[in-house]
């Protein structure tokens, strides 16, 4: 059953890639496919089959299986492309050492910025002025881990998701109008396994994110970013003798999205004592985002990531994690 399962895994991984197809504009409610942490973001999103506590219900909810304390909690603040700013929150328990698996919840805000509204009018100019709004969105989930072997972790998370993209005026009959609200609501489901092969740190992982039904706003139907993972990492220094105090961990998911075309994520982190960490991420087919940085600090159950991205034509990314374990 193991040798199957890597199989498959490798198997999944080479043929990834050659599927790719142009992909554009098929998915809606796009700030679920941001990644809110700044580990994660720092390795170029790499992240299917490592352990994060609470903030891997972000990536992999498997991850929290083997949480190490009895609490987890991160906050991310994200300063996104054209003033757009991500908040994201996460927070993980684990009664009775983990007899009964691990509970987490998630919870993210995107604040749009102020948009000025406008609408059609029989005027010089074509339109007027209406009011200034603020579109906003949200996500908020609970998620469940458990490991059913000691190399064996499941996890699930389901979302409750919705944006709210401000008022608009429309005609009633021939003349009469009327103001309406651009909400809509969906729930989406993620859920993944990590797999431990038993051969020092070697960890296969896969994962699916934001699946759910078909939801519109007016008439036109659309889909969340339905998103499929497959991973692999491995400690480079496992292999070496002579630094047991330091580690080169290496991270490569291979990722299908539905909205996009397919990609390779590759991952790197340095650490020493695990007090310090070094990291460094690539995003294949990507135009503007490919690679990214970062760096982490922990001690005493508290931990600060950071990381940065250069965003070509927009403004470069910087996000910031909090984490604190017990």
């Amino acid at each position: 059953m193991k040798k199957k399962y890597i199989l498959l895994c490798l198997l999944l991984l080479i043929m990834n890639p050659l599927m790719a197809q142009d992909k554009l504009a098929q998915t809606g409610f796009q700030f679920l496919s941001v990644s809110p942490d700044g580990r994660g973001s720092a390795l170029g999103d790499a992240m299917t089959t490592l352990e994060m506590g609470s903030s891997s219900l972000f990536f992999n909810p498997a991850g929290m299986a083997r949480m190490n304390g009895m609490i987890d909690i991160s906050a991310t603040q994200n300063n996104w492309i054209a003033d757009i700013t991500h908040n994201a929150f996460s927070l993980a328990i684990k009664p009775a050492g983990g007899r009964y698996g691990v509970f987490g919840v998630t919870y993210r805000s995107v604040d749009y910025g102020k948009i000025q509204g406008t609408m059609v009018w029989g005027n010089e100019a074509g339109y007027i002025d209406t009011e200034i709004f603020k579109p906003t969105a949200y996500s908020a989930g609970l998620g469940y881990a458990k490991t059913l072997t000691d190399k064996f972790s499941v996890g699930g998370q389901i979302k409750y998701t919705g944006q709210q993209l401000g008022k608009s005026v429309v005609p009633v009959g021939e003349d009469s109008l009327k103001t309406k609200r651009n909400v809509t609501q969906a729930t989406a489901f993620d859920f993944g396994t990590i797999y431990k092969t038993g051969f020092k740190s070697l960890a296969f992982g896969m994962s699916v994110r934001n699946f759910s039904q078909e939801i519109k706003f007016e008439k036109e139907d659309f889909q969340l970013p339905l998103t499929f993972c497959i991973g692999i990492s491995f400690d480079l220094l496992d292999l070496v003798n002579g630094f047991e105090n330091q580690g080169l961990l290496m991270s490569v998911d291979a990722v299908h999205p539905r909205s996009h075309p397919e990609q390779l994520k590759l991952g790197f982190e340095y650490n020493l004592a695990s007090m310090f960490f070094v990291r460094a991420g690539y995003i294949s087919n990507s135009d503007e985002d490919n690679l990214t940085y970062g760096f982490g600090l922990r001690q005493f159950g508290l931990a600060v990531d950071y990381a940065y991205t250069p965003f070509g034509v927009f403004d470069n990314v910087q996000r910031f994690t909090l984490r604190f374990s017990l």
